[in-house]
């Protein structure tokens, strides 16, 4: 069902799956051309867990998916402000509400007073700074030499990178940026196998962020699901 939700900086769309009561999952898809990659995946996943009896939301967040408001005009900041809104919304209707970061989109959840954090390939934001800068250098040889600052300060206006106008205030917020982690609130990492970093739990699959075309892998949104399930029922406990 589409449906939407408010901001401090206007209204935004939303797919909600599952039921009307109990805990709602928020998915947060990757920042920028990720999410044409991962959005039929994380939707497939929703609708898994909306079958375990567990709802869930994917929002569209400023600057991204079919949101009107410019790319350029954003800051990292004003990206989690629409989360905290979002989230805001489910709290103030007495339901609980945890997130689902997708790689970039665990670093959107740091402002909202979620009940927990379910992280997947989450990433660093100057990780994703770099892959960025990779993407710059390629559209043009001439930029060869050029580094991050370059990239990044090297203008007046916002940087266009893989079709994406991002202003150099957005940038630069990717420098210092973390996925949310504070004792005493849940938080779950997930990872592929073919990814040595630490998590909670390594999992067979496709990285579809690394795929040339938007892509999908069930088996994986299988597990993914399972994994989901069985940890929310913890932190319900």
């Amino acid at each position: 069902m589409i449906a939407d939700y408010d901001w401090a900086g206007g209204t935004e769309a939303m797919l909600r799956f599952g039921p009307d009561t109990g805990p709602v999952m928020v998915a947060i898809l990757p920042l920028f051309e990720e999410a044409n990659r991962t959005r039929t995946f994380a939707v497939r996943l929703l609708r898994l867990l909306a079958g375990r009896g567990i709802a869930g939301v994917l929002p569209d967040i400023p600057g991204q998916s079919e949101s009107m408001v410019p790319l350029e005009s954003l800051t990292l900041l004003r990206m989690s402000e629409a989360i905290e809104g979002l989230v805001d919304q489910f709290a103030s209707a007495g339901r609980r509400a945890y997130g689902i970061g997708i790689r970039s989109g665990a670093l959107l959840d740091t402002l909202a007073l979620l009940d927990g954090r379910w992280h997947f390939a989450p990433m660093a934001g100057n990780e994703l700074l770099r892959e960025l800068h990779r993407i710059w250098r390629a559209a043009d040889p001439d930029r060869h030499k050029g580094d991050i600052q370059a990239m990044a300060f090297g203008s007046d206006g916002p940087v266009e990178i893989a079709g994406n106008l991002i202003g150099s205030d957005l940038l630069a917020g990717l420098i210092a940026a973390e996925p949310f982690d504070q004792s005493g609130i849940p938080r779950r990492i997930v990872r592929l196998d073919s990814d040595p970093r630490p998590a909670d739990r390594h999992l067979p699959g496709t990285p579809l962020w690394r795929r040339s075309e938007p892509d999908d892998d069930p088996a994986l949104a299988g597990l993914l699901a399972d994994d989901i399930a069985s940890w929310i029922a913890q932190c319900e406990a």
